[in-house]
């Protein structure tokens, strides 16, 4: 099995579940947050999972309050922002530190399997999205400034067939 599907994690509404849920799938996982310049990418978010979600496509969202304090709320209020103000759709998890000694695993994974600019394994910022293909390989690292509509060349060859 892929080292990405033995991680746990928690959503946003308290529940554990194993990464080996979306085994088969295309993920697209990003640290972000509510009070952001670059929170805006919600809604390009939610368009490409809405635009995908049939064909493999799962956007796995992961509040992070480590850069600048920008999502300070608990998790019922990051919910309610991204719900009602964005009309986020996709999953999200509970609010976690993605850099230092209490990084969540699944980010040192994730970084380390794919480092940034240089081989730096430091996430920069929020919107730092990661890009996982149907068998659990990490095949690339996209910094906040690249944006959902951005990607979406890069997702399509990863995708399921139309149906």
């Amino acid at each position: 099995m892929t080292e990405l599907y033995r991680f746990d994690v928690e959503t946003i509404d308290g529940k554990h579940v194993n990464l080996g849920l979306y085994k088969n799938k295309t993920l697209l996982i990003v640290n972000v947050a509510s009070k952001c310049g670059f929170t805006s990418q919600y809604d390009g978010l939610e368009e490409l999972y809405k635009k995908y979600a049939d064909r493999g496509l799962v956007i796995l969202g992961f509040p992070c309050n480590q850069f600048g304090s920008q999502e300070p709320g608990s998790e019922s209020e990051i919910l309610d922002i991204c719900r009602l103000n964005y009309g986020v759709t996709f999953p999200l998890f509970a609010k976690i530190e993605v850099n230092g000694d209490r990084a969540h695993p699944l980010f040192v994974y994730l970084k380390r399997t794919c480092p940034g600019l240089f081989g730096s394994e430091k996430i920069k910022w929020n919107f730092t999205k990661f890009l996982v293909d149907p068998a659990g390989k990490v095949v690339k690292r996209f910094a906040p400034t690249t944006s959902p509509a951005q990607l979406e060349q890069e997702i399509l060859p990863l995708l399921q067939p139309k149906a």
